[in-house]
């Protein structure tokens, strides 16, 4: 089983980014198979909300997003905020139904990804995405929100937390890194020669499906594999900074390693920590039934004053 998990882990890294890249890369056929016995019954997806879809002007950008549900004005909305080399439906499209059943979700997609065009000589930064994230929440008339983020997405949601605090209530962060020892050091290595013909197909047709732009595809992954590279750790006052009650989640054979959570956890001043056990990276978002329960009563929780 180690050895298992350590292959297909190398094979997520190889693509793109270690932790984004990796999760959603790794959402080859086997992924969703393994995933399937904690997927949600077909009966109790989801409510049949509207969906509203459109495009903000944000710095520069013309970011595609989604609405699923009404406001509710007892309730924050929950931002996603998708991992590297993903789309929505690539990262969310199994645990987004379940969220949005009884609360607003909005989902993006963000810089040179999905249906959000790229620019490009600017390159794909934590902080940036982040910029890009407080400032999409001002288009939407959104003073405050919760957000998820996973694998690349958990990193910049914690970005948004330090450099917006005023617009995130809670967090819940998945697979994310934190500093460079927080991953294997085999996954820099496996990023030191990743390569487009690597990316897994199923990353690869969604991509050329939805973008505007099919031919950036090789600037798509070469930005983000750059990113990684020169990933720089978030100083631990910085994460101590972090007033938002935060959910860490983390998968126990993830390439993200569970003591890196735990350090995490312990940075941030009000934080709760969950383990999936038998969970890879690719498989965080799948595992629907434990991460909505547990996502939802953290969400409906009161903050503490």
């Amino acid at each position: 089983m180690g050895n298992l998990t350590r292959i297909r882990n190398k094979r997520i890294a190889a693509f793109l980014l270690p932790l984004a890249t990796a999760a959603f890369l790794l959402t080859l056929g086997t992924v969703t198979l393994a995933a399937a016995p904690h997927s949600a019954p077909p009966g109790k997806i989801q409510n049949k909300q509207t969906v509203r879809t459109g495009f903000a002007p944000v710095n520069g950008l013309q970011i595609y997003f989604e609405i699923h549900g009404v406001a509710n004005p007892t309730q924050p909305p929950l931002m996603l905020l998708h991992g590297g080399g993903d789309t929505i439906q690539t990262s969310f499209g199994q645990i987004l139904p379940l969220l949005a059943g009884d609360r607003q979700v909005i989902a993006f997609e963000q810089q040179g990804y999905g249906h959000t065009a790229d620019i490009a000589d600017r390159p794909f930064s934590f902080e940036q995405s982040a910029d890009d994230t407080a400032a999409l929440l001002e288009y939407l008339h959104i003073e405050k929100a919760d957000l998820f983020g996973y694998s690349n997405g958990g990193t910049i949601a914690l970005q948004v937390a330090i450099r917006h605090p005023k617009a995130v209530r809670k967090l819940v962060v998945a697979s994310a890194l934190v500093k460079r020892d927080g991953a294997y050091s085999w996954l820099w290595d496996a990023m030191s020669n990743a390569k487009l013909e690597d990316m897994p197909q199923e990353l690869r047709k969604e991509y050329l499906k939805v973008a505007p732009r099919p031919e950036n595809l090789r600037m798509m992954h070469d930005k983000a594999v750059q990113r990684m590279r020169d990933f720089k750790d978030i100083p631990a006052g910085a994460i101590r900074s972090i007033t938002a009650p935060t959910l860490v989640v983390v998968g126990d054979a993830d390439v993200i390693r569970p003591e890196h959570a735990v350090e995490t956890f312990r940075l941030l001043p009000h934080a709760q920590l969950a383990v999936l056990p038998g969970t890879d990276h690719m498989q965080v978002t799948s595992r629907t039934r434990w991460l909505a329960s547990m996502i939802g009563g953290f969400l409906d929780a009161p903050t503490a004053k």
